[in-house]
């Protein structure tokens, strides 16, 4: 399995991981709402597992 700095889902994949839409997740990125530092791959966007593993703390934490 690979290592979870180096994992990588794409928007569909993060958003059912973060248990919102697509949508909800591009609209986050493109307004800088929310902190999720998305990886952009030629045209596609990815995300690091961890850095929604970090997100999910923050918000169990406020």
């Amino acid at each position: 399995m690979p290592h979870k700095n180096t994992c990588l889902l794409n928007r569909k994949e993060a958003a059912d991981y973060l248990g919102v839409s697509m949508g909800t997740l591009a609209v986050w990125d493109c307004t800088k709402r929310r902190q999720l530092n998305p990886v952009k791959i030629g045209k596609l966007v990815h995300y690091r597992l961890a850095d929604l593993d970090q997100f999910l703390d923050q918000r169990l934490s406020d």
